[in-house]
This record gives structure tokens, C-alpha cells and sequence, in this order.
């Protein structure tokens, strides 16, 4: 066998390196860091710990890595245009592998939420349902901003949180106060998931997908992605009086006044490297918010359906 024929039969296979990244573990912190604010504004944190465990690791390495290996093998096209590194288009994740690993791994996310009762199986489905059409076509949401973005805050914001909770609450239904700040947040989110879109506009515009910058242009999708971050935290002040929950709304004030300091910023420069920014320093605050909120809802008594 010659060298040429052994280098041949190694790419046949994933690179292991290759394979991890597809999983994207960076992009695991926000449904985990959503379930855990959900466990924790349903106030019930003597519920089983194994459970809670379980399904923080099922949002995170499980149904959102399974979202990203979806995701980039759809988008393996204009990924070759916009980051031609990536494992795919590059070469390091051969031939049908991507489309292998994204059914594998969510078949086995499938499989490890039956672990967590009728709740946590629905509200996995569901999700990793939201991660499919997100990417695949037919549906392809992520071809629209608007309803592609919605998708991807509901699914890891607002779903991980009412699953935190109701799997706190032994698989009750949570109360409609975790029901509006988890549906707030996951809103909110796609504000977020606007200002990651700047980074592509490109090969977007190439591949046909009408991302906000695409759609508005990059100044309007600016303001766009900095109002809908700011009007559901605003909400959630209001909920967080209502219930009197003072520490926790102070917290929250403090934290929106930095973000809308960066806002500023932000909206003042409006290029790729400033999204890149924003969301680096100003989407923790948005972040700490969430469980500052949720906090203030547990102590309240307002979790409990």
C-alpha cells in the first residue's frame, strides 16, 4: 500500500478533533445556563439531584450539540464560503459523516431525556424538532431571520427553562410566572442571534439566506437586534415589582445598565468586529440577568404552579 493510498483510507474516517468541534461545546452554556434558571425559579431544589444532572447535560452536549452538527452539515455550502475551516467544508468530517453524526447524536439525545419521565421526552422532541427545521429544508427557517432566529431563542432559552422547571417540579406544570420570564428571555435571545449573524453576511447574500443584515442592512439590524434585547428585560422589571422581588430587580437594572451602555457603543460602530464584541461583553449581562430574575422569583414564592 502506498503512502497515497494510506493518507486516502484515514480521511474516509472523522477526525476525532473534527468530530468534537462539530459539537460546538462552546455554544452548550446557554440551554444549560436556561435549565439551570428554570430548576431554580421553581423553588424546588430538594428534587432529585440525577435528574437535574441528566437533564442539564441533555440541553447541553446532548440537544444543542446535536443542533450544530445539524446545522453545519446544511450549511456546509456557505460554510465553505464564509469559514472554509470548519470540519466539513474542510475536509476533516468526510463524505455523509456530518448527516451520520447528526442523526446519531439525536437519536441518542432522544434516548437519554425518556430517562426523565413524559416531560423531559416531549420537551426534548420538541426541541430537537425546532433544531431540524431550523437547518433542513424544507422548512429551513434559518433562510428567514425573523422566524429562524425565533426558533433558536425559544428552543434554547425559553424551552430549556420550562424544562428545568418542570423537571424540579417532578413533572408538573410550571406556574405561568416561570412560563412569561423563560417565553421573555427566549425572545429576547433573538436579538442575540441577530448579532451572530454579522459575521456571515457574505456568503448569505451568496446562498440566499435573509438574515436580518441581510434583509434590513446592518444598521437596522443593529437597532433591531438591540431593541428586542432590551423590551423583554424591560418586561421582566416590571414582573420583578409587581412581585416585589427588590434585590433581584436592582440586580437586573444593573446589569441592563451595562448593557445599554455597550448598546451605545455597539450602535455607534456597526461592523462584523463590533457584533463580535457586543455579543462577547454585553450578552453576559443579558445572561446574569436570567438567573438574577429567576432568583428573585424563587424568593418571591412565585415559582410553584
Amino acid at each position: 500500500m502506498t503512502v497515497s493510498n494510506v493518507s486516502i483510507s484515514v480521511r474516509r474516517l472523522p477526525e476525532p478533533k473534527a468530530a468534537l468541534a462539530l459539537l460546538k461545546p462552546v455554544t452548550w452554556f446557554p440551554p444549560m445556563w436556561a435549565f439551570s434558571c428554570g430548576v431554580v425559579s421553581a423553588g424546588r431544589l430538594e428534587a432529585r439531584w440525577d435528574a437535574l444532572a441528566l437533564g442539564i447535560c441533555v440541553a447541553g452536549p446532548l440537544v444543542c450539540g446535536a443542533s450544530q452538527v445539524v446545522n453545519d452539515w446544511f450549511d456546509r455550502e456557505v460554510d465553505a464560503i464564509n469559514e472554509p475551516d470548519r470540519p466539513i467544508p474542510s475536509g476533516r468530517v468526510p463524505g455523509q459523516w456530518g448527516l451520520g453524526l447528526a442523526i446519531g447524536w439525536s437519536v441518542l439525545a432522544l434516548a437519554a431525556a425518556s430517562l426523565l419521565g413524559p416531560t423531559g421526552t416531549l420537551a426534548t422532541a420538541l426541541g430537537l424538532l425546532l433544531a431540524w427545521a431550523y437547518s433542513a429544508p424544507p422548512l429551513r427557517l434559518k433562510k428567514n431571520g425573523w422566524f429562524g432566529n425565533l426558533a433558536v431563542g425559544v428552543s434554547y432559552e425559553s424551552l430549556a427553562w420550562v424544562t428545568g422547571a418542570a423537571v424540579a417540579l417532578g413533572g408538573a406544570r410550571p406556574g405561568w410566572p416561570i412560563l412569561a420570564l423563560a417565553l421573555l428571555y427566549g425572545v429576547g435571545a433573538h436579538g442575540i442571534m441577530t448579532l451572530n449573524d454579522f459575521k456571515s453576511v457574505p456568503g448569505d447574500r451568496r446562498m440566499g439566506i435573509r438574515s436580518l443584515p441581510v434583509q434590513l442592512g446592518e444598521r437596522r439590524a443593529a437597532q433591531v437586534a438591540c431593541l428586542v434585547m432590551l423590551l423583554p428585560q424591560l418586561a421582566v422589571l416590571g414582573l420583578l415589582a409587581a412581585w416585589d422581588a427588590h434585590g433581584a430587580l436592582a440586580v437586573v437594572v444593573a446589569f441592563l445598565g451595562v448593557q445599554l451602555w455597550l448598546m451605545r457603543r455597539f450602535l455607534a460602530d456597526v461592523t462584523p468586529r463590533a457584533a463580535f464584541l457586543y455579543s462577547g461583553f454585553g450578552v453576559p449581562f443579558y445572561v446574569f440577568g436570567m438567573m438574577a430574575a429567576a432568583v428573585g422569583l424563587r424568593l418571591a414564592g412565585g415559582g410553584a404552579p
